[in-house]
């Protein structure tokens, strides 16, 4: 059975770093981040889209190498594809034209292993994971959990000591997923796959603290480990328990952090000195929903972990919308929880007229969109071309990044009418200069 408490350490990270360069700049996208993982552990690391994990991943299997930084596993510089480790992607990455049976012998046969004993070990493998009868089922013929369970079987097929899941069930519905992780949980708490640790990249909280031993919470800007989280609640875990929700609303208060005074929570402008601060990708209507909750409870206050089960929406959502909210000053973050403030208050009591008035007086505090207004103010006609302000974020985003923050900047400034923008000619004019 796998034990919780960690003895030999797999693998060890030390200051670890990944930056990456675009001409004249430079993008940190980890920075300083020290790991270890030892045996008989389940580790997650936690944290929002942007935040590195995925590249950490790759760097611990060897797929990517640091700009910085040593990896250790077993005590040995890590050079090239680490052979002791293996991925789940989110996505099955199965190959289409093999059956189920094919796609798993495939592993093996790629590490040379003679056919009689990869006949055997794939079968076995794909019984372990609840598929036996579907031996020569081909991936358009299983559902989606029953996809994913055949890239475990192949992952599993190797016997890495290390297994690393990229967010494994986050492709699959929620009953899928569900079923899914229980059945993980049973052949690792059960001793039934060889492997002596699992490290696992994910943003869902309860998924972290229903299977994980230890929660390795990052952030973002640039990609750090902030804390560490011991989960001691045994297996099976109930997500009901007051143990269970004591710790979600721990790893959600450190997620959230608090408010801190405006300078820090809304960074500076493009070409201003310190950080430019990304706005959280979130729908206007969306907020106003979180907002028009929160000013139906008492107190106007919630414990943020109970938000994406009363919202119904995904817990990530939830931590955008919560920092949006923090940053226009609709409400307040202290201890895991969330409070309206009055002019929150007031939003969410607003006529539609009265809520873009108060929203664009709010964006306009915002240091991008004071830079893409002044922008737009000294520009000929009041008129940009969309490429020139993709480039020029380009300096301060990587490029997918800089494409969202775009977007973000157009729809925030179109509800606000303070912008105005035209698809077919790529082209953001200045809707006022009141």
């Amino acid at each position: 059975m796998a034990s919780s408490i960690p003895n030999h350490s797999l693998l060890q990270l030390s200051h670890v770093q990944q930056i990456y360069t675009s001409g004249q700049r430079r993008f940190t996208a980890l920075q300083d981040v020290n790991l270890v993982v030892s045996e008989g552990e389940f580790v997650a690391l936690l944290g929002p889209s942007g935040c590195g994990k995925s590249t950490l991943l790759r760097i611990i299997t060897g797929l990517q190498k640091p700009s910085e930084g040593i990896v250790l596993y077993r005590g040995q510089p890590l050079k090239g594809v680490n052979p002791h480790a293996t991925i789940v992607f989110q996505t099955f990455a199965l190959f289409p034209w093999l059956t189920v049976f094919e796609n798993v012998d495939l592993a093996l046969k790629a590490r040379g292993i003679p056919a009689n004993i990869r006949t055997l070990r794939s079968l076995d493998l794909i019984d372990r994971v609840g598929l036996d009868g579907f031996e020569t089922a081909y991936p358009r013929e299983l559902s989606g959990g029953m996809r994913q369970k055949v890239g475990f079987a192949r992952a599993m097929a190797v016997e890495p000591e290390l297994l690393c899941l990229d967010e494994p069930f986050s492709a699959l519905d929620v009953l899928s997923a569900e079923s899914l992780r229980g059945e993980l949980m049973e052949l690792w708490t059960g001793g039934s796959i060889p492997t002596k640790a699992i490290l696992m990249v994910s943003h869902n909280i309860e998924e972290t603290v229903l299977m994980a031993d230890r929660i390795v919470v990052m952030d973002k800007e640039p990609g750090r480990i902030i804390a560490e989280v011991r989960v001691e609640i045994p297996h099976p875990r109930q997500r009901k328990s007051d143990e269970f929700q004591r710790v979600v609303d721990e790893v959600y208060g450190m997620l959230a952090g608090q408010t801190q005074a405006e300078a820090v929570e809304l960074g500076t402008a493009p070409g201003e000195q310190g950080r430019t601060r990304a706005l959280p990708k979130i729908a206007i209507s969306d907020l106003a929903g979180l907002l028009e909750y929160l000013a139906e409870l008492p107190e106007n206050r919630q414990d943020i972990y109970r938000l994406p089960e009363e919202l119904k929406v995904d817990p990530s959502h939830v931590l955008s919308l919560t920092e949006a909210a923090e940053m226009l000053g609709f409400a307040y973050v202290e201890k895991g929880d969330i409070t309206l403030t009055p002019l929150g208050e007031t939003f969410a009591e607003a006529s539609i007229q009265a809520r873009k008035e108060i929203f664009a007086t709010r964006i306009r505090r915002l240091p991008l969109m004071r830079w893409l207004i002044a922008m737009l103010t000294h520009a000929e006609n009041h008129v940009l071309d969309r490429e020139v302000i993709h480039t020029a974020l380009e300096l301060e985003f990587p490029q997918e990044e800089a494409e969202k923050q775009l977007d973000t900047l157009i729809n925030w400034g179109r509800y606000a009418e303070l912008i105005s923008y035209n698809d077919d000619k790529a082209l953001i004019y200045l809707e006022t200069l009141s």
